[in-house]
């Protein structure tokens, strides 16, 4: 019954798809000014969503009849469970790669989410949503170059390398020469992007509502509205789509860090925008020669040190999340570069200091103050393990009364009774087997809540989960886990967020008198937590 179903729905999603869109089509090509363009986005957008209706009943067929009458916690359904989500996560990746834009992004994002999707999925779009991103032809980056600049890119730089450097699910970058010698990475956008962005967008959540209408318990529709975050609400187009502003968030960052966070000004950099040579479809910049933040090698033979560039990291976005607020959403490996500091510092040990470099600044979420002071609060419970702060400012970003401790599981990776365990090291994932184990026995036991959750978070919340999945993915890569360091610096710089918070509402001395006692009480527990880490590392050496 359920296969029939499915399978005539599949079939009358095509069919509508085919004759609504042939319709609109036809009238929309013979009247666009850009015929080719038209008739590709009104041929491609249907196909997508005949092959999503595919793939997605194909998945859940799957699912249904393999598991058919297997009794529930049982080994063999753990193990057809296991070869089941193994096909699907191959399937969906398959999907991703054929329809590109929009659905490499989701792929990327589900890479992430250890704390709800099956390992399996995690494993096999951390595989490749990075590595196999498509590529324009040079004919079509010619095309976007005359119709942007109305110049070839021959006729505009010196030396340009049709063959790009990069490819990610959105642009492509190539290196080039500029006419007075300076090299530049120049990123172009990938044909039609901003012409099929809310058509696909749309397809998504046709398809999410369907199944989650199909099968109650899946619902995965707060993908939808994460999506939704990252578009403007009058055009309807991803910001990422528009490189114009793009280049405006990366030097509204690192001006943040010249007027907020000066002690961290030289350590983190974007690379120049050459404005006369950028456009919404095509971004020329600075050339920045790096190691992706995961490449440990690479970064050891530049003499840096991995824990160096971890605690740099750390630092950098705890700035931006608790003290700017205007935080980059996207911070995986392939947008976080590392290099010596131009200036050749070192440190008292002689180790070379880091340099972070920001790329892709597409995505940004600018936090208001009441957001941006409860996250921090939420934040410095979770590092001091105050259980009734952790309920109160969990409770007013939108996890609610009941679903308070799981909202500071998904953001620690700790069950509940380590969240709130005393120990200094608490919150610290080691990534061991048991590590692993316990993380996906948690998503596993606890899927149908954690939906919920993720359902009813602001979105601005959801794009902070999603930075948070990418650091400690960043994390994972220096360090084979978290660091208790890292901890100590959220814990700081957190902290000292909320008391400045409340300077600025101070409205009395003995307001001001009780604030001042905080930060006394503050510095003691972050230099009894410093020496706690100085302890471990010490016995640590001495083990080692």
């Amino acid at each position: 019954m359920v296969l029939g179903f499915l399978l005539r729905t599949t079939a009358k999603a095509g069919a509508l798809a085919t004759t609504v869109g042939g319709g609109i089509a036809a009238a929309k090509i013979a009247t666009s000014d850009d015929p080719e363009t038209t008739f590709k986005i009104y041929t491609a957008v249907p196909l997508r969503l005949v092959r999503d209706s595919f793939t997605v009943a194909t998945i859940a067929l799957d699912y249904e009849c393999s598991l058919l009458g297997l009794p529930e916690k049982s080994a063999e359904r753990e193990r057809i469970k296991h070869e089941v989500h193994t096909r699907s996560a191959r399937r969906l990746e398959e999907l991703c790669f054929r329809n590109g834009g929009i659905y490499i992004k989701i792929g990327q994002h589900i890479s992430q989410l250890d704390y709800v999707v099956p390992p399996e999925y995690v494993k096999t779009m951390r595989k490749s949503m990075l590595n196999r991103c498509p590529v324009s032809s040079y004919d079509e980056v010619c095309k976007l170059f005359k119709k942007e600049l109305g110049a070839m890119p021959e006729d505009i730089f010196e030396e340009f390398n049709p063959v790009p450097l990069a490819s990610a699910s959105l642009a492509q970058v190539h290196d080039a020469r500029t006419r007075d010698g300076q090299r530049v990475a120049v990123k172009v956008q990938h044909s039609h992007m901003t012409d099929t962005a809310s058509a696909d967008y749309a397809t998504v959540e046709l398809i999410l509502n369907t199944v989650h209408w199909l099968f109650p318990s899946f619902d995965y529709r707060w993908l939808v509205d994460e999506m939704r975050e990252s578009l403007p609400k009058a055009i309807f187009v991803y910001q990422e789509l528009d490189f114009v502003v793009e280049a405006k968030n990366s030097e509204k960052c690192l001006d943040n860090f010249r007027r907020l966070s000066p002690h961290l000004r030289d350590y983190v950099y974007a690379p120049k925008v050459y404005w006369n040579l950028t456009t919404s479809k095509l971004l020329t910049m600075e050339f920045i020669d790096g190691a992706q933040v995961s490449d440990v090698k690479e970064i050891k033979r530049r003499g840096i040190e991995p824990s160096d560039v971890a605690k740099l990291v750390s630092k950098t976005f705890a700035e931006m999340i608790y003290r700017h607020g205007f935080v980059h959403c996207d911070p995986h490996a392939a947008n976080l570069l590392i290099r010596p500091m131009p200036s050749n510092k070192r440190s008292i040990l002689g180790r070379k200091k880091p340099q972070l470099v920001l790329l892709d600044h597409g995505l940004y979420k600018e936090l208001d103050v009441a957001t941006r002071t409860n996250y921090a609060a939420l934040w410095k419970a979770l590092v001091f393990s105050d259980a009734r702060a952790i309920k109160e400012y969990s409770v007013k970003l939108g996890a609610g009364d009941d679903l308070y401790a799981l909202f500071a599981g998904i953001l620690t990776m700790r069950p509940w009774n380590k969240v709130i365990d005393p120990a200094t090291d608490h919150l610290v994932v080691k990534g061991t087997d048991s590590d692993v184990s316990e993380l996906q026995m948690y998503a596993s036991e606890y899927f149908p809540q954690i939906t919920d959750l993720l359902g009813r978070l602001p979105r601005v919340i959801l794009l902070m989960l999603k930075t948070n999945d990418c650091l400690r993915s960043v994390n994972r890569s220096l360090l084979q886990g978290s660091s208790l360091e890292t901890f100590l610096i959220i814990g700081r710089v957190s902290s000292e967020a909320v008391l400045e918070t409340k300077k600025m509402q101070r409205k009395s001395f003995l307001l001001g008198l009780t604030i001042w006692l905080e930060e006394i009480l503050l510095e003691a527990r972050l230099m009894s937590m410093q020496i706690a880490v100085w302890l471990l590392q010490f016995r640590k050496a001495l083990s080692g």
